[in-house]
């Protein structure tokens, strides 16, 4: 049986936070931007996996739009 979970994250830049997170997605993880949010699915055989995976996407989706919510700050301080 497959254990599934679709996380939607709603940020300010979705498609630099997508583009950030999308190389550490496995074969069974898909991410996607949708309605100006990062929307990633996720796959996984057992709950044990699938919650380690989404603690994993978690931090990295995080990460990722903390920097991309700094570098536009910056550029619009620059500017």
């Amino acid at each position: 049986m497959t254990r599934e979970a679709t996380v939607r994250t709603r940020v300010e830049r979705p498609d630099l936070v997508a583009n950030a997170v999308r190389p550490d997605n496995t074969a069974q993880m898909q991410t996607e931007v949708r309605d100006e949010s990062v929307v990633t699915h996720i796959e996984r055989p057992s709950v044990g996996g699938l919650r380690t995976t989404l603690d994993d996407y978690t931090v990295n989706v995080t990460v990722a739009a903390e920097v991309a919510q700094h570098a536009h700050r910056f550029n619009t301080t620059q500017q």
